[in-house]
């Protein structure tokens, strides 16, 4: 395992943080394996009752390290073959709930994966923001879907068309958070 991630086990509670607070805790695929594997042993585990989802630092995640996907899609490997989709299909299959605690930024594939997740509480200044359209991407982690499911056709099509940020009081008004709180001191 990467210390950009840490995991572990108290009381029943398997916690996932992203531990990369210099680069905002931008994901690249050593860290997506490792959130994997942390995902499918809770999957295995008895002693897993509940995951948390959580980062170091000030931001949630600064979505994908650019960099590294960059060199990723160069090197020919499939795209299907990407560690990420590995974490979206443990998240999938999991059958035990999954807790999302956000606090700062939370771009892209840190905005999508919340999706997934069974309760999320953000910060109420966290921002969260889908910037596809900017990056001339498409929606990833099935957020074309889930996300107009979430919040409405039209809210979802503001965030994707217009790649503007919420804040999180907005995201749980919204309905894309269950809580918004005040932020840690």
């Amino acid at each position: 395992m990467t210390d950009q991630v840490l995991t572990g086990l108290e009381g029943g509670v398997l916690t996932i943080a992203l531990n990369r607070p210099d680069k905002k805790n931008a994901i690249t695929d050593a860290m997506y394996v490792t959130v994997a594997e942390a995902l499918e042993a809770a999957q295995a585990d008895p002693a897993v009752r509940v995951v948390l989802l959580r980062a170091e630092g000030e931001a949630f995640s600064a979505g994908n390290d650019i960099g590294d996907f960059a060199m990723i899609a160069m090197s020919g490997r499939p795209a299907g073959e990407m560690a990420v989709f590995r974490v979206l299909r443990a998240l999938a299959h999991l059958d035990k709930p999954v807790v999302a605690a956000v606090r700062g930024v939370a771009v892209g594939i840190g905005t999508t994966a919340l999706l997934h997740c069974d309760l999320v509480y953000v910060a109420e200044d966290a921002k969260l923001t889908v910037p596809f359209v900017n990056l001339a991407l498409v929606p990833e982690a099935a957020s074309s879907v889930l996300l107009p499911a979430r919040i409405g056709h039209v809210r979802a099509y503001e965030m994707f068309a217009l790649g503007r940020a919420v804040d999180g009081t907005t995201a749980a008004a919204w309905g894309l958070a269950n809580a918004a709180l005040p932020a840690e001191a």
